[in-house]
């Protein structure tokens, strides 16, 4: 239990940014211009447990890249792409699955961010967010992005949720 398990006691809804959430917002771009990025293979077991405890997710990024798909696939997460108004998804999707923006998460590292963490209910920021948007946040995680932040909100939403 932590001290914001009262507040994730009520997400009915978490949606998360890909780039400086699921990685560490660096890339790697080899001699034919192809890119690579890492992941925390923990992320994926976080996002089984709000399986477990009924809660919906959804991953929503600025930029279209084919990574962030096969990534998104693999972890049988439904995906977003090329999302200039992320907050605008974010109401659709939480109005389409009959959950408030009060009872919604986001979490997100970055100004293109800012409006979608002003919004929910439960905003919630990696270690390493950019400092424009650590304020906006309930909750500074311990973890950075890609590096096991996505497992952190989820395991604790996960332990507030079975409590």
């Amino acid at each position: 239990m932590t001290e914001f398990s009262p507040l994730l006691e009520r997400v009915r809804f978490a949606v998360f940014d890909f780039d400086g959430v699921f990685t560490d917002n660096r890339v790697w771009v080899n001699e034919r211009g192809e890119e690579s990025l890492a992941f925390s293979r923990s992320d994926g077991l976080g996002l089984r447990r709000l399986d477990e405890v009924g809660i919906r997710y959804l991953i929503v990024s600025l930029e279209k890249n084919p990574i962030v798909g096969a990534r998104a696939k693999k972890l049988e997460v439904d995906c977003l792409q090329g999302v200039d108004d992320k907050l605008s998804v974010v109401r659709e999707r939480a109005r389409d699955l009959g959950v408030t923006l009060e009872d919604t998460a986001f979490v997100g590292n970055d100004i293109n961010d800012a409006a979608c963490l002003r919004a929910v209910g439960i905003p919630v920021v990696p270690a390493d967010a950019w400092p424009e948007v650590r304020p906006l946040a309930q909750w500074v995680l311990s973890r950075p992005g890609g590096n096991g932040c996505v497992r952190e909100f989820c395991d604790a939403v996960w332990e507030a949720q079975r409590a």
